[in-house]
């Protein structure tokens, strides 16, 4: 039976992962949904794949030979041409510390093993959902010292004369935005993982924790504001 593809387009997802037997149930999985995909068995090959043809969206393992999942996670993340790139991350561990772990580096999702097909397919789709979602028209919103550039991805910042240039991953960047966009809105946790990662992505309300820290890291403490028992705001 031929099962029509889900996207005209054909994304293409790389798989990385050591299991030969996890790589063919996903392979298999996949192409009956119209996706195309390519195999990498470590984090090497998965970064030497991607480095060539840039794929739609990663699926990866943590523990692997020769690199993990967060390296490989990390080099991609601090890739200019890459960075942008979905990552869904796999691993038998469920411990919130690894999953902190993958967020920390860039990871957008966390799913744990063993595999729900139906789970991983239908992120899978929302994580590419939310890619085009954010495909517009070039777009730059300015707000204090900073410009925020939604067309290239990048967040510049005006500093005693001189403009500096910040590199986000995607999610940081969209939830950088997302907020700017709202300055003086109180967001609660749910609602900005909702608006930000899609309302058909399940992940849980520690991602916005993570990446609001992240942000801070690049930026500063001055611009997103905790309010504590509810969530967050941009200042106004």
């Amino acid at each position: 039976m031929t099962v029509a593809p889900s996207f005209p387009d054909h994304p293409t997802i790389l798989i990385v992962d050591d299991e030969e037997d996890i790589l063919d149930l996903l392979q298999y999985n996949l192409a009956r949904e119209g996706f195309e995909t390519t195999l990498a068995h470590d984090g090497v090959e998965a970064l030497e794949k991607a480095g060539k043809n840039p794929p739609d969206l990663v699926i990866l393992d943590i523990m692997m030979p020769r690199m993990d999942g967060i390296e490989v996670c990390r080099r991609l993340r601090q890739d200019a041409h890459l960075r942008h790139i979905p990552i869904l991350m796999l691993t038998a561990r469920s411990e919130e510390e690894d999953h902190v772990r993958g967020l920390d580096v860039g990871a957008d999702i966390y799913l744990t093993k063993p595999i729900s097909i139906p789970v991983l397919l239908s992120q899978t789709k929302a994580l590419l959902r939310g890619v085009r979602r954010y495909e517009t028209p070039p777009d730059l919103l300015r707000i204090h010292d900073l410009s925020i550039d939604r067309d290239r991805y990048l967040v510049y910042r005006e500093r005693d004369g001189r403009q500096e240039e910040l590199r986000f991953p995607r999610k940081e960047f969209e939830l950088l935005r997302f907020l700017a966009a709202h300055p003086g809105k109180v967001f609660t946790r749910q609602a900005l993982l909702d608006e930000v990662w899609g309302r058909d992505v399940y992940v849980v309300d520690r991602t916005v924790d993570v990446h609001v820290r992240k942000i801070r890291e690049k930026i500063g403490n001055e611009y997103i504001e905790t309010v504590k028992g509810v969530g967050y705001r941009f200042k106004e």
